[in-house]
């Protein structure tokens, strides 16, 4: 195995697929370099022809890897559907643990670990997306002594992504994909830094994702128990200390961002409105078959007060959709 001076961690979600293919066209030879892939795609997805049409573009030699394999230099290594993938020192860690931000495989999940395994040496790119995954991550890479490039959001198809590192981040680079060739080409000329001493915050949460821990003696060393229950699990979410950007996570791993938290919780507050809606709507039309059966029976009143009574349930249902609207209306997009 040769020796790795340099590891390239890319992250992308939607529109990145493009971005990625054109950053690889003009991607710089380099003998002592490995690079890694997170593209968020469905579970369904068929990693191997992505791999495919990567290899189409790049001499690097690409492929998906299995948990324990040995990271090789001029490989390009893409994450397989569904699962996470993290590195070690020499050696690649994939498995199926819980969602990071909703995602799996997650950026963040992959830049915080090769933050702490090769600090100084990894340079982290972040591309077109949507939401925020990659900001914590990319911090991670800042604070331990690495290099963050950004694709320019005016040119990216979907700029949350890059425009969320931006604002968290102070970052090296904000670039155009075609600019990224000229930086990365000066960037393997050097020597990387001196490595630097990783904060012990982001050392420990690489192990627990890194060894699916459930322990919350160990979020504790890490995170403040806050107010807030996983959308997943149900169990506790603690807020994570001294981190780039507000995040939560629970003690068996399940991680979200505040605007991800919110996100969340805004589909769930919807579904129960429509819920309730869809059962309002069963009562009124109970109460007009009911009224309706009375009428012709000729009962006294003829089904009066229950005709009154789901005109009301009607008002509530019309309010309900205002609310859905409001809601709706009021959600940010990023």
């Amino acid at each position: 195995m040769n020796k790795i001076s340099r590891l390239v961690v890319i992250g992308a979600s939607a529109g990145g697929f493009k971005a990625i293919t054109d950053l690889l066209c003009n991607f710089p030879e380099q003998d002592s370099v490995t690079v890694f892939v997170v593209l968020h795609i469905s579970k369904s997805s068929m990693s191997e022809v992505i791999v495919h049409h990567f290899q189409k573009h790049t001499s690097l030699t690409c492929k998906v890897p299995v948990n324990g394999e040995q990271i090789q230099a001029r490989y390009l290594y893409v994450a397989p559907a569904d699962h996470h993938m993290l590195v070690k020192n020499g050696e690649i860690v994939v498995h199926d643990g819980p969602h990071e931000n909703r995602w799996r495989p997650s950026i963040d999940v992959l830049f915080r670990s090769a933050a702490v395994a090769y600090n100084s040496a990894v340079i982290g790119i972040v591309l077109s997306g949507l939401l925020d995954d990659g900001t914590s991550g990319m911090g991670a890479i800042k604070r331990s002594g690495g290099i963050c490039i950004v694709q320019e959001p005016n040119e990216a198809e979907f700029s949350d992504m890059p425009n969320n590192v931006l604002n968290n981040v102070d970052v090296d680079y904000r670039v155009s994909v075609a600019d990224m060739e000229y930086i990365l080409q000066d960037l393997f000329s050097k020597p990387a830094a001196e490595p630097v001493e990783v904060p012990p915050e982001i050392k420990l949460e690489a192990q627990l994702t890194e060894r699916l821990s459930t322990k919350i003696q160990d979020l504790g060393e890490i995170a403040d128990h806050s107010i807030f229950n996983c959308p997943d699990c149900g169990g506790g979410l603690w807020k994570i200390k001294n981190d780039t950007v507000a995040r939560y996570r629970c003690h068996t791993g399940h991680v979200y961002t505040e605007k991800v938290l919110m996100q969340v919780q805004s589909e769930e507050i919807e579904e129960t409105l429509w819920v309730a809606i869809r059962l309002l709507e069963e009562r009124r039309n109970l109460l007009l078959n009911v009224a309706n059966h009375e009428k012709q029976a000729g009962l006294n009143g003829g089904g009066v007060d229950k005709n009154r009574r789901s005109e009301e349930v009607a008002v509530h249902i019309e309010r309900l959709k205002s609310v859905l609207q409001s809601i709706n209306m009021n959600e940010p997009n990023d």
